[in-house]
């Protein structure tokens, strides 16, 4: 119940227009794609896989978000909008993690084993933002809006472009803050 109770209060953190409880549950995407992705990766990982996957495209039909069942997704995330969407297989998301419509992590089709990105805690990426193959993105980092990320990005640094550049470093970041985010 606690993790529910995280899972909304992340909702009213990140969105100005989110007011209740109840609106957030019954009208935010977000919270529905990733409810039904708990369910299906759990089935994923007892190897209920037919199943699972077609949990995961009920999902993907009821929100326009598409996560495999295979994918390991970490706490409170926050998917705004969310249309568009797609986590690939072996993608991993940390906790604190922001993602806006049409983000992609995907793979890049000519890899095996791990062929998704790491995206760790606190990363934010922008709206349509492309993260492809078995890339990092380090905590706390910010990739922007149609940004294609093809390299590991470090933690902290904001980075933009096809293909995406750092042009913020963490220590400018860290400066940019409100006082209150420290």
């Amino acid at each position: 119940m606690k993790a529910f109770r995280d899972f909304i209060k992340t909702y009213k953190k990140n969105d100005p227009a989110a007011r209740t409880t109840l609106e957030i549950v019954l009208t935010y995407p977000g919270v529905w794609a990733v409810g039904y992705h708990r369910v299906a990766h759990y089935l994923y990982h007892y190897n209920f896989k037919l199943v699972a996957r077609m949990l995961s495209m009920f999902a993907r039909w009821l929100t326009g978000i598409e996560i495999h069942p295979g994918a390991t997704v970490g706490r409170r995330l926050f998917i705004d909008h969310g249309m568009g969407v797609v986590i690939g297989e072996t993608a991993v998301i940390g906790d604190d993690v922001i993602i806006f419509h049409g983000v992609t992590l995907g793979g890049r089709g000519d890899e095996t084993g791990k062929r998704h990105p790491t995206v760790e805690d606190g990363v934010l990426l922008s709206a349509h933002a492309q993260i492809i193959g078995n890339v990092t993105i380090g905590k706390q980092a910010k990739i922007g809006a149609n940004a294609v990320v093809l390299n590991d990005i470090p933690e902290g640094v904001t980075a933009v472009g096809i293909p995406a550049k750092i042009v913020k470093t963490r220590q400018e970041n860290e400066q940019s803050l409100p006082a209150d985010e420290e």
